[in-house]
């Protein structure tokens, strides 16, 4: 299995939300209460629980250029939370979804993408990664398209 490290949004970016309620494009954050499951917060990378107040926001998870640059909404906690650190192991939040995982070349343009159970999502990245040409992989909720979490080979 290639090693890999699953690497949520940058803690400074949930800050800057938290504290501006503006995202990049200047557009104003929307507030939401959970009502139970589907609010996944991107710098944790856990679920809210009921009655936790959420932030969604439009964001780039992108580093690079390219038409695949896209612009998508996430969720972040409104209260601090600590950001998941780095790692192979992979968070119960994407073990209960349906992903899409999309493989960029270095300069950000799609090689190859498929969607897996994320029970059984190592699989997929082990496919994705064998091509060399695959720099990175984005992590997305097959259904909504919402970025999940940016994973890299190590």
């Amino acid at each position: 299995m290639t090693p890999f490290q699953i690497v949520p949004i940058e803690t400074a970016v949930a800050e800057k939300i938290r504290r501006e309620r503006v995202d990049a494009l200047g557009r104003p954050v929307v507030v939401r209460v959970a009502d139970g499951p589907g609010y996944p917060c991107r710098h944790c990378l856990e679920d809210a629980v009921a009655g936790e107040t959420m932030l969604l926001f439009g964001h780039s998870p992108f580093t690079t250029g390219g038409p695949y640059r896209e612009v998508g909404p996430i969720y972040v906690h409104e209260r601090p939370c600590a950001r998941r650190a780095p790692s192979g192991e992979v968070p119960e939040q994407l073990r209960r979804r349906l992903l899409a995982l999309r493989g960029y070349d270095a300069d950000g343009n799609m090689v190859d993408a498929d969607v897996v159970d994320g029970r059984e999502m190592e699989s997929l990245l082990e496919r994705l990664f064998s091509n060399e040409d695959v720099a990175f992989v984005h992590a997305r909720n097959a259904r909504p398209g919402c970025f999940a979490a940016a994973i890299f080979k190590v």
